[in-house]
C-alpha cells in the first residue's frame, strides 16, 4: 500500500513540474516583444554648471563721520547716484568750531610773542656789538626769538588741523556709486564708529559664489593651462540669471579662486566680474550663474533610455537576445534630454531606448529594425 502511494505522489509531482515549466515558457514567449535598440556612441557636448551667486559692488565703501556731532543735514536719498567728492551729510560739531576758534587765538598770541622777540633782538644786537651789553644777554633774546618762531609754527599747524577738522563736517563720497541704506536721520548724534550709509561702485560688479572640492577639481580639469592663474585666464564667459529669471545681457569673467577651502563647508570661493554700464545690477542682488563646460568625445545617451530605481539611474543593456539591467553614472545635459555617461557603459554597448516600463531583468526581446 505504501509503495503505491509513493508512486502516485511521484507521478503527481512530475505532472506539476511539467505544467509549471510549460507555463514559464509560455510567459517568456508572451513577454518577448520588439524594442528599439541603439549603440552607445561618443560626441562633443557642452554642459552647464549652475551655482547661486551674490552680487556686490566693486567697492562697497562705508561712509563714517570723522568727527563727533549731530547730523545737521542729509543731502541724498537711498538709491541716489552720486559722484566722487559729492557732499552726502552735514555734521554739526560744536567742539570742532571751538577748536578752530582756539587755534586762531593761539596764532594771534604767537604772532605777538614773535613780534616782541624780534624787537628785543633788534634792540640789543647793536648794543652787544658796541660792548654795552654782553653777548650772553643778546644770545638769550635770540633764543627767545627762535622759540617764538617755533611757537608760531606750532600754532599755525594747530590752526591748519582745526580747519581740516571743520571741513570734516561735510561728509562726502570718496567714489562714484549708488547710496545704500541711511539708518540715521537729522538730529542723530554720531561719531566715527557709526556707519552713516554705504556707497557702492557699480560700474563693474563682483559676483561671489562657491564650489565644492569635487566640482572644483572637475572644473579645473576642463580648463587649459598648467597653473591656476592660467586656467582662470582661460575660463569661459559666465552667464548670470537674475532672481526673476531674466538673463543678464553682459557676460562675466572669472577673476579669482580662493587658494584655501572653507573648513566649515569644504568649498572654494570664486569671484567673477560683470560689466554694469546701465547700472542694472545693484549691490546685494542675487541670482544664479551658468558656467559652460566643454567635453570632447563623451558617451551620450537619451534620457528616455534610462529609468530610476532606488535613486540610481539604470538602463537595459542588450546581451545576446536578452536584456540586463545596468546601473550607470550620468551628468544631465542643459536641455534635459540627454545624459553624459561617466560610468557603467562602454562605447558600442547596445541599450533599449524606448518601452522600458514593459521590460524586466533577463527578458528576451527582438530588436526593432
Amino acid at each position: 500500500m505504501n509503495t503505491v502511494r509513493l508512486m502516485m505522489g511521484g507521478a503527481l509531482i512530475a505532472s506539476t513540474l511539467l505544467v509549471s515549466c510549460k507555463q514559464t515558457r509560455g510567459l517568456q514567449q508572451a513577454a518577448t516583444g520588439t524594442y528599439p535598440v541603439a549603440a552607445v556612441g561618443r560626441q562633443d557636448v557642452t554642459l552647464e554648471s549652475v551655482y547661486p551667486v551674490t552680487i556686490k559692488g566693486k567697492m562697497d565703501i562705508e561712509i563714517r563721520p570723522r568727527i563727533d556731532g549731530f547730523i545737521d543735514a542729509i543731502y541724498v536719498d537711498e538709491g541716489s547716484v552720486v559722484k566722487a567728492g559729492q557732499t552726502l551729510f552735514k555734521i554739526n560739531s560744536p567742539a570742532t568750531v571751538q577748536a578752530l576758534t582756539t587755534a586762531q587765538a593761539a596764532v594771534v598770541a604767537a604772532d605777538a610773542q614773535l613780534a616782541t622777540a624780534q624787537l628785543n633782538v633788534a634792540r640789543f644786537r647793536p648794543l652787544a656789538e658796541k660792548g654795552i651789553v654782553s653777548q650772553v644777554q643778546l644770545q638769550t633774546y635770540e633764543n627767545a626769538l627762535a622759540s617764538a618762531k617755533a611757537a608760531k609754527e606750532q600754532a599755525q599747524a594747530q590752526l591748519k588741523n582745526a580747519k581740516a577738522q571743520l571741513s570734516w563736517t561735510d561728509v562726502s563720497s570718496p567714489v562714484d556709486g549708488v547710496v545704500g541704506t541711511i539708518p540715521y536721520r537729522k538730529g542723530s548724534l554720531v561719531n566715527n564708529s557709526y556707519v552713516l550709509t554705504t556707497v557702492a561702485d557699480i560700474n563693474n560688479v563682483f559676483g561671489y559664489f562657491s564650489m565644492n572640492e569635487k566640482d572644483l577639481s572637475k572644473f579645473l580639469e576642463t580648463l587649459e593651462g598648467t597653473t591656476q592663474a592660467e586656467k582662470i585666464k582661460n575660463a569661459p564667459p559666465i552667464t548670470l540669471t537674475l532672481a526673476d529669471g531674466t538673463v543678464y545681457p553682459e557676460k562675466g569673467k572669472l577673476e579669482t579662486i580662493a587658494g584655501v577651502l572653507d573648513q566649515s563647508t569644504g568649498s572654494a570661493n570664486f569671484r567673477v566680474e560683470f560689466p554694469n554700464p546701465q547700472g542694472q545690477l545693484r549691490s546685494g542682488t542675487s541670482g544664479v550663474i551658468d558656467i559652460p563646460r566643454h567635453l570632447s568625445q563623451v558617451l551620450l545617451i537619451p534620457q528616455q533610455a534610462t529609468f530610476a530605481q532606488q535613486d540610481k539611474v539604470n538602463v537595459y543593456k542588450l546581451q545576446g537576445d536578452s536584456v540586463v539591467r545596468k546601473t550607470i553614472d550620468v551628468i544631465p545635459t542643459p536641455d534635459s534630454k540627454s545624459f553624459v555617461v561617466t560610468g557603467g557603459l562602454n562605447q558600442g554597448d547596445k541599450i533599449v531606448t524606448d518601452g522600458l516600463a514593459t521590460l524586466s531583468e533577463g527578458m528576451k526581446i527582438k530588436v526593432k529594425q
